[in-house]
């Protein structure tokens, strides 16, 4: 980093990693101590510590009068799973893999049919290239003639 000689950490800084519970273990805390080391710009110790490098200042806010999730405790994924639709067939087993293979006949055979079996428009609009598509019908056996 061309830096002489390394000046550490603040100690608040200090105090921050060593109060972080660390739920990615080590490769988090190798993953937040390079990225102070390499942001710090200035001179001394290295005295900011971001543990969530997606925090913005631009991340839109929530709309009014719209219920907001809590923020994710650290280390816990902000990531929420939210199920709007029904599955493809309620009376189906729940095997993700079937379910998915149902979904992806289901939305061929609807675009096929709105783009009159042209399988050069429903490529396109499906935003597939042609051969993806013919590769898709193959291996759900809807080419016709075989």
């Amino acid at each position: 980093m061309g830096w002489e000689e390394w000046p550490g950490f603040s100690a608040r800084a200090t105090e921050a990693l060593l109060q972080h519970k660390w739920p990615g273990n080590v490769r988090e805390l190798r993953n937040v101590v390079e990225r102070a080391v390499y942001r710090w710009e200035r001179e001394g110790p290295v005295d900011e510590i971001i543990f969530d490098p997606f925090v913005s200042p631009y991340r839109p806010a929530p709309m009014p009068g719209a219920a907001s999730a809590p923020a994710p405790a650290p280390g816990e994924s902000p990531l929420q799973i939210v199920d709007t639709a029904p599955p493809c067939d309620p009376d189906a087993p729940m095997d993700f893999k079937a379910q998915v293979a149902r979904f992806e006949q289901q939305l061929l055979a609807k675009a096929l049919s709105q783009h009159r079996f042209n399988q050069r428009a429903t490529a396109e609009a499906l935003g597939l290239s042609y051969d993806q598509l013919r590769h898709a019908l193959r291996r759900h056996d809807m080419l016709p003639g075989g």
